[in-house]
């Protein structure tokens, strides 16, 4: 053998070689991500059956998981073995009402126990604090709109919305407490602050046209607060509607930054008030109710709600309290304990159901959404069976309504089926019209490899091609169950830079995903990553409520 053919050979050696140590580590890597994956799996499994005799455990809106803490340390000296799970304000009603167990509820509100079915035993209810939801605006803004050293009207924010002089974020009234009572007492003070509010209420064209010119001033919506508070700290807005004790937290770290803070503003005609109540769940279990009363009088002590007013939490009844700490309820923010905040009456639990249907249906901001599904190899079988599941749900009117999440024929959705690189582009400019599109998602069948950057690129540019201006909220939404093993992440972040448009990229993490690899898009997009490794309808009806 000659050495020119000794040298090819050799060349060749090498290449298959290498190629098979690249193969093997492939292998290794997708056997670890898998195990990896299968092992949080059954933690998460584990966790979520764990109710049993010998742990306390509560159910709680997630605005309180920074009071976990407190509890616990308590919990603890009291020898109960105490596990707080948090939920948005739906997702607990559902929870409960679908006979999960739990030994106590801590909401947001009093009106939410009120649609828990007859089946879920409440008692013992206390509320523990007093949170009213506001409008807080930078400084500068509020001052230049002339909303500061005045009493203040909610029609007097709402005229500068609907003229275009300022834009918010809110979370997502039919997904929220703080949205959903925030849009509750718009409407009540919108309709002059009956003693009752009424279907004709509702329906009165007038109201309902008001209430549109101003969610058109919706820049941002969340599917809960903890990630409004992350959303508005991480972006640049000017305005956000949530509760005081939010704004004081984001004063905190604003003021930390060297960033000008938030002015509070509290209309006098009223402000929504959430009063976080405690309420017993008796699963006839004896001792549960004892360790319940330990737990709720210790957070009705002087020393618990010393913790809870340290954390923002207005822990008088009355309204009125000049001896407060200002560093955190700093008056240079526009908080103001002085003068009695007039409070929204709430209508009855039926009213409530309706007007969130018509927020849903009539009044909320036209969304865009574009869902970047994976069809690679991968997803053959089971992934391929889950992702027509979930996209058959959030599609179907019918079902979507179900929990308030549907689309409607002012809605804009785009589809983009995805593997090495887009399949194709699928449309509706009527939401309420998804027919077609199921049928494409089912007909399609999954192959080859996955590229999320290079598809990413293609949703932002179909949101940004055609004219929407701020007539849209507009979001992607992708799903991918492995590692993108093509394109790259410097294209889609310098790709986002140019476009100079702040669009959420949410992903949904399932089968073998990788979460560093998605919680780069989220960041360079303010957005959220989503788990739908043990629940992948469960994720897409969550990732809903964000868009």
């Amino acid at each position: 053998m000659d050495n020119n053919n000794r040298k090819i050979l050799l060349i060749i050696t090498t290449i298959t070689i290498i190629f098979f140590i690249l193969l093997i580590t492939s292998i290794i890597n997708s056997i670890f991500n898998y195990s990896e994956n299968y092992i949080n799996n059954y933690k998460n499994k584990e966790i979520s059956n764990s109710y049993t005799e010998n742990t306390f455990k509560i159910i709680s809106s997630s605005e309180n998981k920074d009071l976990e803490e407190i509890l616990k340390q308590y919990a603890e000296k009291e020898n109960i073995d105490l596990q707080i799970e948090y939920a948005g304000t739906i997702e607990i009603m559902d929870k409960l009402n679908s006979g999960e167990k739990y030994d106590a509820v801590w909401a947001s509100n009093s009106i939410w126990l009120y649609m828990l079915n007859d089946t879920v035993k409440t008692s013992e209810s206390k509320s523990t604090n007093i949170n009213p939801v506001v409008f807080a605006i930078k400084k500068s803004k509020a001052n230049e709109l002339g909303l500061i050293g005045k009493d203040i009207y909610t029609k007097d924010i709402v005229d500068c919305i609907k003229d275009g002089k300022l834009k918010f974020s809110m979370a997502n009234p039919t997904q929220t407490n703080t949205g959903a009572t925030a849009y509750l007492g718009l409407l009540s003070t919108l309709v002059g602050n009956p003693e009752v509010l009424t279907m004709d209420h509702l329906s009165n064209e007038n109201v309902k046209k008001d209430l549109v010119d101003l969610f058109t001033g919706l820049e941002r919506s969340s599917g809960s607060e903890d990630f409004l508070e992350e959303l508005f700290l991480n972006g640049s807005y000017e305005s956000v509607v949530t509760y005081e004790s939010s704004i004081i937290n984001i004063n905190k770290q604003l003021e930390s930054q060297g960033k000008e803070p938030l002015y509070v503003l509290y209309p006098i005609d009223g402000v929504s008030i959430s009063d976080s109540p405690f309420a017993f769940i008796d699963n006839g279990i004896d001792k549960k109710k004892e360790e319940f009363l330990t737990i709720r009088n210790y957070i009705l002590s002087n020393e618990g709600q010393q913790k809870l007013a340290e954390k923002g939490r207005r822990t008088w009844y009355g309204g009125v309290n000049t001896n407060i700490d200002k560093k955190i309820f700093n008056p240079e923010w526009g908080i103001d304990t002085t003068k009695y905040i007039v409070p929204i009456k709430f209508p009855s639990t039926k009213i409530i159901q309706e007007a969130l249907a018509v927020y849903q249906t009539e009044l909320r901001k036209p969304i865009h959404t574009v869902f970047c599904l994976d069809y690679s190899g991968s997803m053959y079988g089971d992934g391929y069976n889950q992702l027509v599941s979930a996209m058959n749900y959030i599609l179907n009117q019918e079902e979507a309504k179900k929990d308030l999440l549907q689309y409607t024929e002012k809605d804009i959705i785009t589809v983009i089926p995805f593997n090495s690189a887009v399949i194709n582009v699928w449309q509706t400019k009527n939401g309420a019209n998804t027919k077609d599109l199921l049928q494409r998602i089912e007909n399609l069948e999954p192959s080859g490899s996955t590229n999320i950057y290079d598809t990413s690129i293609r949703a932002l540019g179909v949101l940004t091609t055609e004219n929407y201006s701020d007539n849209y909220n507009l979001s992607v939404v992708l799903m991918t169950d492995g590692l993108s093993n093509m394109g790259k992440y410097k294209d889609l972040s310098k790709y986002y830079k140019m476009i100079n448009k702040e669009i959420p990229i949410y992903s949904i993490m399932f089968g073998a995903a990788h979460e560093s690899e998605l919680q780069k898009i989220a960041e360079l997009t303010n957005a959220k990553v989503f788990d739908g490794r043990n629940d992948l309808l469960k994720a897409f009806k969550e990732v809903r409520g964000y868009n």
